[in-house]
């Protein structure tokens, strides 16, 4: 599927609110509910709109130390890759686990209430899991953009 002009517009709407209903979007695009809520049911049937999601706040719910940790595994192979990635991603701190090429072999983004928080999460959890070797932390000190639409 290639995704049109209305397809984008449609894009652009959803990724700023992913609470807009299907008739708010067809009231911004001229388009009435049913023709707004086919594009939308088309976009998701084709995996263009691969789901919604809100953006919280995490300084607000008490997170407010973000790590990216750059993780090497002590040894490679196909049985240690998805023993770890099985472990890491059972972490709820990990936001994010990325397979990786370079100096390391996965890219986490780790979540936690304060560094003595973060500390805990990396001694007790990512340290303890299953073919971990070298670990590099780098804390986030600002984040200018956020994704969004293409």
């Amino acid at each position: 599927m290639t995704p049109d002009a209305t397809d984008l517009a449609i894009l652009r709407l959803l990724s700023a609110d992913a609470l807009l209903s299907a008739a708010e979007v067809g009231r911004e695009l001229g388009m009435t509910q049913p023709a707004a809520w086919r594009r939308i049911k088309r976009l998701t049937d084709a995996g263009v709109l691969a789901g919604r999601r809100i953006v919280t706040d995490q300084t607000a719910l008490g997170f407010g130390v973000t790590v990216f940790l750059g993780v090497r595994l002590a040894a490679k192979g196909r049985t240690s890759l998805e023993e770890f990635e099985r472990a890491v991603t059972a972490i709820p701190e990990v936001q994010v686990v990325q397979h990786v090429l370079g100096q390391f072999d996965y890219r986490l983004r780790i979540t936690a209430r304060d560094i003595a928080d973060f500390e805990r999460i990396l001694r007790r959890r990512i340290m303890t899991l299953p073919g971990v070797g070298q670990v590099e932390a780098n804390v986030m000190l600002s984040e200018e953009r956020r994704p969004g639409p293409l």
